[in-house]
């Protein structure tokens, strides 16, 4: 998030220019599938996703399109490659976005009618620079696929939509590593104030393009550099929005769900604080409200956390000290912990929503 960008609206979301970081997703269902794709739109939705993205392969998807956006409760952006027809029907079909390059759709022409179909309904175009596509005249200008070829290939996708006074405009530079994308990024964002999309592209599984994408985000928004952002990984979309979710709250940039804090534990625990963490964060991950939730295994650390939390254990010897807003609740065996701390924190967010705090 940073008030160095321009802002663009995307739907009813507002983009750069100081907004919210948006956490976006990719739907992996046949664009052809009206419920297929719904289904995991509502899936996305319902963890907090703000922004997803179809791709278009052929016409026939271009053409259903509307059907998804009739109850699609996101902005839906269509992701087009190469052929500007699909990008014309995605426009007439209601789309919020356009993911396109557009030097790689053909004669200038054809990019000036996609433009003008835009700028008649205020659609954004993202243009999409990766490094496993570069142009092979920049290619063979650097060498290989560099941060400084990513951004030469950037700018000249954004010169083609300022030469047709187009600025309704984001970018984003990814590559699978995360120096390449970070340098990407910083440099660009010396030369334009576009907003920008920011991502490590094919990152990974679930473990490791988690972490790699938790290191390269966090670099970048740290340093004040990303307007939307995307996980990507090779597994549920699902995950990606939490993931998303849970990088943005690390740096304080904006609160969904839990703030959930555990101990390591060490020789001192002696409950089994590994299952008991694991089961609250597992049933409590997709609670709307932002609560602190501390989940602690001993008599060093554990009171203290417990009590600044909103809702804390604190583990003694087969038991533990249930803690909500500093104060010490009741003991509770070890086996109800889980469930007294999950009950606890369902009742302590239905009390926030019933007095309208939340």
């Amino acid at each position: 998030m940073t008030d160095k960008t321009r802002q663009i609206k995307l739907g009813h979301l507002s983009i750069g220019g100081g907004a919210p970081v948006a956490v976006q997703s990719m739907c992996n269902t046949d664009t052809r599938d009206t419920e297929a794709t719904l289904t995991q739109v509502r899936a996305l939705h319902e963890v907090g996703c703000e922004i997803v993205r179809c791709a278009v392969p052929d016409m026939a998807a271009a053409e259903n399109l509307g059907a998804i956006i009739n109850e699609c409760p996101l902005p839906l952006v269509a992701d087009i490659h190469f052929d500007y027809k699909l990008a014309l029907t995605a426009v007439g079909q209601g789309v919020a976005g356009l993911r396109l390059n557009p030097g790689n759709i053909g004669e200038r022409w054809k990019v000036e009618e996609v433009v003008r179909a835009c700028a008649e309904r205020r659609v954004p175009i993202r243009i999409g620079v990766n490094g496993g596509s570069l142009e092979k005249e920049l290619l063979e200008k650097y060498g290989h696929p560099s941060a400084e070829a990513m951004v030469e290939s950037a700018l000249g996708h954004i010169r083609i939509l300022e030469e047709l006074n187009y600025s309704e405009i984001k970018v984003s530079l990814k590559a699978s590593d995360i120096h390449r994308t970070v340098e990407a990024y910083r440099l660009l964002a010396q030369q334009v104030d576009y907003p920008l999309h920011i991502g490590i592209t094919e990152a990974g599984t679930t473990w490791s393009g988690t972490i790699k994408s938790a290191v390269g985000l966090g670099t970048l928004l740290y340093e004040g550099i990303g307007d939307t952002l995307r996980v990507s990984l090779t597994g549920d979309p699902v995950e990606e929005v939490r993931v998303g979710f849970e990088i943005l709250k690390s740096l304080g940039l904006r609160e969904r769900g839990p703030i959930f804090v555990s101990c390591p534990t060490c020789g001192r625990c002696q409950v089994n604080l590994i299952e008991v963490a694991e089961e609250v964060e597992r049933r409590l991950q997709d609670l709307p409200l932002p609560i602190t939730i501390a989940v602690m295994g001993c008599v060093v650390n554990g009171p203290g956390e417990a009590r600044e939390a909103d809702l804390g254990i604190a583990g003694g010897k087969g038991q533990g000290l249930l803690f909500r807003n500093g104060e010490v609740l009741r003991k509770v065996p070890e086996s109800q912990l889980a469930d007294a701390l999950v009950a606890e924190a369902q009742a302590l967010v239905a009390a926030r929503q019933d007095a309208g705090t939340c």
